[in-house]
């Protein structure tokens, strides 16, 4: 979870004006945020961020737990965006099988020469946070949502099975297709960026991977390649991790592309898309004013002038 929501918390216990407003800036920061990695308008997002919102205050009060606030406040801001989504303009026309997925032998090949450097390392922060976003974008609209919630939003897989009313190990598919789909966009991206096809042709410098055979997987490696997020998260039996890290220890392609994989998991992690300061400063006023007025809190002259 957000550690914004646990400070908004202990801010609104201490039921002060200035307190009041800094926890209903960090819920705005909150709903915004994952509005836009969800939608991708930034209208959308402001509408949402306001109307959810305006819609909570009468239940902040009420609210002592963390956890409680997370789940309701996602529900209600994941709802709304539900309703009010536009399609977007690269998303994909199906989502993808798990074998499309996957890289194919020709793209072990170039992580295997990335491997030491990192394409992305030539890319401005900048603009790493651009196309990251845009990545998000492009992930088919039920996977992009659990993602967001459980990588970028950090809650459990039970916050996110409550939210989205599945079941923890329907979100747990959902997870590891969205994390791969992720992986491909960027890979896409980078590519691109690096002046790369998105199919490269076989490399003649690496004979193994050249020829008939260039878009094959050894059987084992496709079948550990299907359970690596479970594998990065910790939930595997000890037996078949020992089984799975035995594999990639002697497997440098398996390797490559589990570095690759994490490094997309922690790139959705970093992911923070802020409000325009101007409007989150003016929403903030208004909802900070009337929350004010439905608790009854006792205002300064101070505090009153500088809203």
């Amino acid at each position: 979870m957000r550690p914004e929501l646990i400070q908004a918390i202990d801010l609104l216990r201490r039921n002060t004006p200035e307190a009041i407003e800094e926890a209903i800036g960090l819920l705005q920061n909150t709903v915004y945020s994952f509005s836009m990695k969800v939608c991708g308008h930034p209208e959308d997002a402001e509408d949402t961020m306001q109307e959810v919102l305006y819609r909570s205050l009468g239940h902040l009060a009420k609210i002592q737990d963390p956890q409680a606030l997370a789940v309701w406040l996602y529900t209600v801001t994941r709802n709304r965006c539900w309703r009010i989504r536009r399609k977007s303009a690269n998303a994909p026309r199906q989502e993808l099988s798990l074998d499309e997925l996957m890289p194919d032998a020709a793209e072990l090949g170039r992580l295997l020469e990335d491997a030491a450097e990192g394409p992305e390392g030539n890319l401005l922060q900048a603009e790493q946070h651009y196309l990251l976003h845009q990545a998000v974008l492009r992930i088919p609209p039920p996977l992009r949502m659990v993602l967001v919630l459980h990588d970028m939003e950090e809650l459990t897989t039970g916050q996110v099975a409550q939210i989205l009313d599945l079941q923890p190990g329907t979100v747990r598919v959902r997870l590891h297709r969205a994390r791969l789909h992720m992986r491909k966009e960027m890979s896409r991206i980078l590519d691109a960026g690096a002046g790369q096809p998105d199919s490269a042709g076989p490399n003649p410098a690496k004979p193994e991977i050249s020829g008939k055979k260039s878009r094959q997987r050894p059987q084992e490696c496709s079948e550990l390649f299907a359970n690596l997020s479970e594998y990065l998260d910790g939930r595997v039996e000890p037996h078949t991790c020992d089984q799975m890290r035995a594999h990639i220890e002697a497997c440098p392609a398996c390797v490559a592309f589990l570095r690759n994989l994490r490094a997309a998991i922690d790139r959705c992690r970093s992911l923070e898309v802020p409000c325009d300061p101007a409007i989150a400063a003016r929403l903030r006023s208004i909802l900070t004013q009337e929350y004010i007025r439905m608790l009854g809190v006792v205002v300064t002259d101070k505090f009153a002038a500088a809203l």
